[in-house]
């Protein structure tokens, strides 16, 4: 446990939900106890606390299982398991499970309990409010909780049905008598663990120390007995002898003096030969597929080409100015060596590209399938939480956020190791009740999806599927399944449709009881008096009649978008260790069909006036650490709630990147966005192809692609702000010869898996830990278990910091109260004051494109991403289709990019453990906006030359001809190779470079003067839209795109078409009507006008409307408009050596 060397602690010096006192430092407002409470059916009110912190493994468990005492000849425990949950945990796991979770800034946490989430009646036995049968005690109407197969927990084996306050009753009251045999109880700790316990003080850990600690070593020790068995079975002594250097001693045998497991170094797995004699050779899980010579090799030869001829262009330039119109000759010169800038800022990066392939049958073989190791063959995959984020009901339909996550419960992932979190940032009933029908609705879609293999598993994307739905499948009983599943899908679509109907009907009907109420206890109070209106805030009501805790449909005190308390939810508790299966009576045929589902937890973090919530990326780091204390997986997969998994193994595919040689070193792996709903001809290139298939490849080839948002799959441990193992370390420069750096001392690498860029050579003393990540021992003890779990499989000897095998088949621990409070404390609005989170730890605050920044930090600290493209799509979302939604979102995405490039996050400030190119990538997402400011001037250049009859050049000679065409044609073939290695169309390319355009003349244009004014003035700058028309077509699919919204955008790129439109027309009279036509600088005009009018097409498309929507007389009045434009134009001033309107100029 080296590894956990740095963040050891007892609980006595660091409370759960206390601040340790620390000089300069206040201390935080904190409750001084846990409450826990809720109102029965029945009318009672019952209060519950509890303070074990330790209840899921009894120390006698722990020492059975310690690394201290491994196996010997004389000492041979059997296949390592932990000891089956009594009933009693079972019990208040589905207690923790019903009840909803609340708390935060100087309040208590409670626990109510559910009686139902939904209106609806719920049948899974994992589902919140889910309960068994009825209490058998005369007068309780309580229900007997159950277990994860629907099964009663019953405590007493005459199998008398009890609820659990009654049975908390009884053992207080009756002295342990069961009620039914009248015997006593054989085991009474959930008794006692339902003792309040006023004083709030905690309990110190058991002798095995903390659950984490405990469930850490376990881990680690788990399979070695295993490991030393031979194949029939029996103990091997030789080998025991061999592979852990032990020696017999005094009727004992002890471990060699690192501890160190098998013949490596550096220990924990290191060097561990065990595996290469008893499994099959060594299988990689990834694979490079190099873009072939052919293709790469002269892309490279061009993009040098290319940079030569446009330095002489440039230079032939700058030499040979045109005296006639010196300003005309200066803006362009400027203009183009900053394209010229700009381009081998985005080029270079291209360098590398590379394909990868990953192989999902030896995933399987390694963690999967039965071995010595892991003889029942359980899943060995480490645990993945994945969050959904979302924030207004509104803007974001409840039912497209379910169908994500319902397409998240049936991905193809262990079903134990598999955690879903949703994110309402909104705190919004209509939310809630949404996930609670989707929930409800996994019991029938997951285990369909399994049993028949369908995809996609989103149910909306299935069911619209034009494909024949039956292609390849052969069961007799799938087309009578999917009718009736379609059918449930349908009512349950209608359901989701009704909940804000639903929600405020009952909450009328409830507040006018409410008032009713009032109104009588008003009268029998004051009896003859005068009866003064009543006036009760109106608020939102349950299912179960009872407040709801976070935003009302009628804002009040502390329940507004901005002001509420934390939320947890458990909407579906953990799923049994073991596979669950259906039975062939129910409404469909699951005998033979895993029917559980894995964990899906809302979470809706505290809001208060005052605080900076900083938005998506303070929703994320909410989630990471509840997450770290509820399931604790070591690996996160963050999604839009739009974005769904389009592909069931997209995360085996990712886990093969991680869990591959040299995979502990990797921060994140990348999947590409792709969307649905896209017009057929991609007007705004919302595809974005160019980006993802090109850009994101070759940086693959580099330190990895940047982060962009969503469909990332994160190490947890690379969030937390450590660095990479094995991190090199690099000397001071030129100057390290002059001022030496002091000598690091060496640490061993394990002991350096757990690493921060300032702390490598001093212990994280107890005082800097909650100074980090906070004051929750729960959440810094779950760090190095993470950090374990994370770890690729060490079944090579040049796997480097692996994990033994066999070591995650353990079970995970079951839900208590206390750890669902703790995840209450570190979601409140309070806990990152004063720690790192957000400036070091977790997502990065203080951009708009928090994505960008928090990925680049991880680059910066030496870990490496990776691309995976798969065959089948991993995740599709859908993207705004729509001109000024579009404009509206690529304006927040320049916005961030100027905030990075004027903050400390500005690629020129990269440390050394940065590749250069990886920095020249970073350094153009920054600047790239900028190029906005040339760009829009460039536009401007063909219409100023046709008005004053000059050009950029003194004359259209054969060596500026030449090279603009050597640099068009280099521009072209590179584009042409570009689509050839990463597999995008000809079509994609050109609406990527006409969007480029579009966007570089009025969105990058806005972020930049808003970027300046923020950075020099502190003037933040919103633009506002108004929908002046919209498509009201509900049949077109397409509507949306003719929806013409006014916005200050596209103020720039009209006036650019309409000058160019009129010089095109005033250059084309003066040649005409002049005494001698100077044709050559009238095609060089116009031909850049039209270079610019045709990139400019799809956004004079959009502003038309649909097709035929238009009138006829619009573009003849248009026309009528320009000529007349022109004509005055000429009239005002006639060519030189004129004297008469027109010129010489007459008609036959």
């Amino acid at each position: 446990m080296a590894s956990n060397k740095r963040f050891s602690q007892s609980r006595s010096n660091l409370s759960n939900n206390s601040d340790v006192p620390e000089p300069g430092r206040p201390s935080q407002p904190v409750p001084p106890q846990v409450t826990f409470a809720r109102r029965t059916s029945s009318g009672r009110y019952v209060s519950y606390s509890r303070d074990d912190l330790d209840s899921e493994l009894s120390s006698a468990d722990f020492m059975n299982y310690s690394v201290h005492i491994p196996p010997t000849p004389d000492n041979q425990p059997m296949e390592p398991s932990p000891m089956d949950p009594s009933i009693s945990q079972k019990v208040e796991e589905q207690y923790v499970s019903n009840s909803m979770f609340t708390g935060g800034f100087n309040s208590a946490t409670r626990a109510h309990l559910m009686d139902k989430v939904i209106e609806t009646e719920t049948n899974h036995p994992q589902m919140a409010g889910m309960k068994g049968s009825s209490c058998a005690i005369p007068g309780c109407d309580a229900k007997v909780m159950s277990d994860e197969r629907g099964q009663d927990l019953l405590p007493c084996e005459c199998d008398f049905k009890i609820c659990r306050d009654c049975f908390v009753d009884a053992v207080k009251s009756s002295g342990g008598i069961c009620p039914g045999c009248k015997e006593p109880y054989k085991n009474t700790d959930l008794a006692d663990q339902a003792d309040d316990d006023n004083n709030g003080q905690q309990r110190l850990p058991g002798p095995g120390g903390s659950k984490m600690e405990r469930r850490l070593s376990l881990m680690k020790s788990s399979n070695k007995s295993a490991l030393m068995r031979s194949q029939t079975g029996d103990f091997d002594h030789n080998r025991w002898l061999f592979e852990t250097s032990g020696t017999y001693g005094y009727g004992n045998a002890f471990w060699t003096k690192d501890g160190n497991f098998g013949s490596g170094k550096d220990g924990d797995g290191d060097g561990m030969e065990t595996q290469d004699l008893m499994s099959k050779p060594w299988r990689p899980l990834t694979r490079k597929l190099k873009i072939p010579a052919a293709i790469l090799s002269p892309y490279r030869l061009l993009i040098l080409i290319r940079v030569v001829v446009l330095a002489l262009f440039l230079t032939w330039r700058i030499q040979h100015q045109n005296q006639d119109a010196i300003w005309l000759w200066g803006m362009s010169v400027v203009c183009e060596l900053w394209f010229a800038f700009s381009w081998l800022l985005d080029q270079l990066p291209k360098l590398c590209p590379i394909n990868r392939a990953t192989d999902l049958q030896v995933l399987k073989e390694k963690f999967e399938t039965p071995s010595p190791s892991n003889p029942t063959g359980k899943s060995d995959l480490p645990g993945l939480d994945i969050f959904v984020s979302t924030a207004d009901p509104e803007k974001e339909p409840p039912l497209v956020t379910a169908n994500t996550i319902l397409s998240i419960l049936a991905a193809e992932y262990p079903v134990e190791k598999l955690s879903c979190y949703v994110s309402d940032d909104g705190g919004a009933l209509l939310t809630f009740e949404a996930m609670a029908e989707a929930a409800s609705f996994a019991n029938i879609w997951v285990p369909f999806c399994r049993k028949h293999v369908v995809e996609p598993r989103n149910p909306d994307s299935y069911f619209s599927l034009k494909r024949d739905p039956y292609k390849n499948k052969v069961k007799s009983d799938f087309v009578k399944d999917r009718r009736r599943v379609k059918r449930e899908y349908d009512e349950f679509k209608v359901r989701i449709n009704s909940l804000p109907d639903s929600i405020r009907r009952r909450s009328d009907a409830y507040h006018a009881r409410e008032e009713i109420k009032a109104m009588k206890m008003q009268r029998q109070n004051r009896d003859d008096e005068p009866l003064e209106p009543v006036k009760i805030p109106k608020a939102t009501w349950m299912a179960d009649g009872t407040h709801w805790p976070g935003t009302w449909l009628t804002s009040g005190s502390d329940h507004s978008k901005g002001d509420h308390a934390g939320i947890i939810q458990v909407m579906l508790k953990p799923p049994s260790d073991e596979p669950l299966h259906g039975g062939s009576e129910g409404f469909l045929d699951l005998s033979d069909v895993d029917i559980r589902l894995p964990l899906l937890v809302y979470v809706s973090r505290e809001k208060r006036p005052g605080y900076d919530h900083n938005k998506k990326a303070g929703a994320m780091n909410a989630l990471v650490r509840a997450s770290a204390i509820m399931s604790n997986g070591p690996f996160i997969l963050n999604l839009d709630c739009d974005h769904y998994i389009y592909n069931s193994e997209a995360m085996r595919e990712g886990m093969c990147f991680m869990m591959d040689r040299g995979g502990d070193r990797l921060c994140y792996v990348q999947f590409p966005q792709r969307f649905e709903g896209i017009d057929p001809s991609d007007r705004y290139a919302n595809h974005n192809t160019v980006f993802f298939d090109v850009n994101m490849r070759a940086l693959d080839g580099l330190m990895g692609p940047v982060y962009v948002g969503t469909g990332c799959l994160f190490r947890r441990i690379a969030l937390y702000g450590f660095d990479p193992p094995r991190v090199k370390e690099h000397s001071s420069g030129c100057c390290s010869c002059c001022f030496p750096r002091k000598k690091k001392n060496h640490v061993a690498e394990e002991n350096r898996a757990l690493q921060m860029g300032d702390y490598i050579d001093e212990e994280m003393s107890l005082s800097l830990i909650p100074k980090k990540f906070g004051n929750s021992t729960f959440l810094i003890e779950s760090i190095p278990v993470a950090e374990f779990q994370g770890r690729p499989l060490a079944d090579h000897p040049s796997i480097k910091n692996g994990r033994p095998p066999g070591a995650l088949t353990i079970p995970r621990e079951l839900l208590d109260a206390t750890t669902v409070a703790e995840a209450i404390a570190v979601i409140s609005c309070w806990y990152e004051d004063k720690t790192e989170w957000g400036s070091r730890i977790g997502w990065i605050y203080g951009s708009v494109t928090e994505d960008v920044v928090t990925g680049y930090r991880m680059h910066n600290r030496g870990w490496k991403s990776v691309y995976c493209v798969t065959k089948r799509d991993a995740f599709r979302g859908t993207a705004p289709i729509n001109l000024t939604d579009r404009l509206h979102q690529v304006l927040r995405w320049a916005t961030g990019s100027v905030e990075i490039f004027f903050s400390r996050n500005n690629a020129l400030l990269a440390s050394p453990k940065m590749k250069i190119l990886q920095r020249i990538a970073y350094l153009n997402v920054g600047i790239y906006p900028f190029t906005s400011i040339f760009l829009i001037v460039y536009c401007f250049l063909p219409a100023l030359s046709l008005f004053s009859g000059q050009f950029i050049v003194q004359t259209l000679n054969v060596t500026f001809l030449v090279y603009l065409l050597i640099i068009s044609i280099t521009l072209c073939l590179l584009a042409l190779l570009e689509i050839k290695w990463s597999g995008i169309s000809l079509e994609e390319w050109w609406r990527n470079e006409q969007f480029w355009l579009i966007g570089g003349t009025s969105a990058h244009l806005a972020a930049v003067l808003q970027g300046l004014l923020k950075v020099v003035a502190g003037v933040e700058i919103s633009f506002t839209l108004t929908t002046k028309s919209g498509g009201d077509d509900v049949d077109d699919e397409f509507a949306d795109l003719y929806a013409v919204k006014w916005t200050s955008l596209m103020i720039p790129p009209i006036t650019i078409m309409m000058v160019n439109l009129i010089a095109i027309a005033v250059g084309f009279s003066r040649t005409i009507y002049s005494v001698i036509p100077e044709w050559s600088k009238l095609i060089g005009g116009v031909f850049f006008s039209f270079w610019v009018l045709a990139h400019l097409y799809p956004f004079a498309k959009g502003l038309m409307g649909r097709r035929g929507r238009t009138p006829t007389i619009v573009y003849v009045w248009s026309g009528l408009v320009a000529i007349t434009i022109s004509l005055l134009w000429v009239a005002i001033s006639p060519p030189a050596g004129t004297t008469d309107i027109g010129g010489s100029f007459s008609f036959p």
